[in-house]
């Protein structure tokens, strides 16, 4: 999330993605950092116990709001 606030604040297009059990903390982050509208991806939590196979299907199926995000600066949600 923070890699993503900086990134944007240099005038770099950034997609910042937290879990599901994360959004609460991504808001908080954003609102201290000075973007409280900051928009981000959620996926859902956990990924640290996936296979390969899963993590490669939760980023083709987040890839698309990737994309809409960088190129709009919004998400769908």
């Amino acid at each position: 999330m923070l890699d993503g606030i900086l990134f944007e604040k240099q005038g770099i297009p950034a997609a910042a993605i937290v879990t599901d059990a994360f959004v609460e903390t991504g808001r908080a982050m954003a609102r201290t950092w000075g973007v409280p509208d900051y928009p981000f991806l959620v996926m859902p939590h956990p990924t640290s116990n996936l296979t390969e196979e899963e993590l490669e299907q939760r980023a083709r199926e987040i890839a698309p709001q990737v994309v809409q995000l960088l190129l709009t600066g919004r998400s769908e949600s």
